[in-house]
């Protein structure tokens, strides 16, 4: 399979594409430009967004090196799925290796220590037509399928099996990853032990739009990091058909999501706070008659009103290049929301912090920048400092 390696936001080299190879990465790639070189006819310049990972298809893989280490990718989407605790030194041996490979080998890793105590089994409630009576009996689909026959019983039971949810997951996402192309030999032995480990498991397949929690309490807990692995695989892999014939497979992050994902749940915990105090997204009218709506990263809400507002926004700016469009979108929330002013998130940069004061409306917007460098510790600790500006902000309303 010829391999074509990228990094996020970095000009390739010339590179040799057939037509066909150009088509489907432009379908399935969108976030990719793709620029032809001066008088050749099949070379161009590619140069990924922030869309970043690992696509395969029709004999061709592409990988997108993230401009973050490997570490820090990994721990920003953990925990932005709710899975605490996790060191980068749970995966360091990934700094190197293709992001397939790293999803892989840290599941495995994940895998080996849930399994350490036995796989997890569970009540599962199941329907079946028995010689023996166990569970409940179903009247009427007894009395619909089998009128006046008494055997077998129609039932419903609870069966303790190791078919559960959480296994499930597990399963599919070693599944997923062991359909990609793997070049680390590690990766592929220990993906082949794990299904083993979970051949009493259904192998289900599952969409990318209907990935199921787990609930975790103190009986599964020990299964928490393994689980969100598995659904963040899930998450962002799967590929449809392209034009009928041609199969995709990959894995792929918007790292644009991914850090205003991160920096939501990471605020929410510094503040101690719910969904429904800092809430993410949430659609506000931006005219009088409610025909605009505007859906801002971050919102603070006590009963009914908003005290602050804010944005995140994955580039990379110093002071004198802070898009005056990002300026217009924050002081339009500011305004909707009747606010004092505003925050804008943005990722390290040459610069840390900005204040523009509004001429006439007298609205405070501020810009902060989140250094992504270092140990998940590291970062957390740098989100301190943003919690504090946006206690400020909050005192101002």
């Amino acid at each position: 399979m010829r391999q074509i390696n990228l990094e996020e936001y970095q000009d390739s080299g010339p590179i040799t594409l057939g037509v066909d190879e150009r088509d489907v990465l432009r379908e399935l790639l969108p976030s990719v430009s793709i620029e032809p070189v001066k008088h050749t006819s099949s070379k161009y310049r590619l140069r990924p967004g922030s869309i970043v990972g690992a696509l395969e298809v029709d004999g061709l893989s592409v990988l997108i090196k993230p401009k973050i280490g490997m570490p820090q990718l990994l721990s920003l989407a953990c925990y932005a799925l709710g899975i605490y605790k996790q060191q980068d030194k749970e995966f360091s041996f990934a700094k190197d290796e293709a992001l397939p490979d790293v999803l892989a080998l840290a599941l495995i890793a994940a895998a080996r220590r849930a399994f350490g105590r036995g796989v997890l089994r569970g009540y599962q409630a199941e329907e079946d037509a028995l010689h023996t009576v166990r569970g409940r009996i179903r009247f009427e689909d007894q009395i619909r399928r089998r009128y006046g026959v008494p055997l077998p019983v129609e039932l419903r039971f609870d069966e303790f099996t190791e078919d559960i949810l959480a296994n499930r997951l597990v399963k599919a996402a070693a599944a997923r990853l062991g359909r990609m192309t793997l070049r680390s030999s590690e990766a592929r032995r220990g993906l082949g032990r794990t299904a083993a480990i979970l051949e009493n498991v259904s192998l289900l397949e599952f969409s990318r739009r209907n990935v199921p929690e787990v609930t975790f309490d103190r009986l599964n807990e020990h299964y928490r990091h393994v689980v969100g692995l598995a659904r963040l695989i899930l998450l962002h892999s799967e590929f449809e058909s392209f034009r009928g014939d041609v199969r995709a497979s990959g894995f792929l992050i918007d790292m644009n999501r991914l850090f205003q994902e991160f920096v939501t749940q990471a605020l929410r915990e510094e503040f101690r706070v719910s969904e429904a105090t800092l809430q993410s997204e949430r659609k506000v009218p931006f005219d009088k008659d409610d025909s605009v709506k505007l859906e801002p990263d971050l919102s603070w809400w006590e009963g009914g009103k908003c005290t602050f507002v804010g944005d995140a926004k994955y580039k990379r700016i110093d002071v004198k290049s802070v898009p005056n469009a990002d300026l217009y979108q924050i002081l339009a929330y500011a305004t909707a929301l009747n606010v004092p002013g505003g925050l804008l998130i943005y990722a390290k940069g040459e610069a840390d912090t900005a204040k523009y004061r509004v001429k006439h409306s007298g609205k405070l917007l501020e810009v902060v920048a989140l250094d992504l460098a270092g140990t998940l510790e590291d970062i957390l600790a740098r989100v301190k400092d943003i919690a504090h500006k946006i206690v400020c902000l909050r005192e101002r309303s």
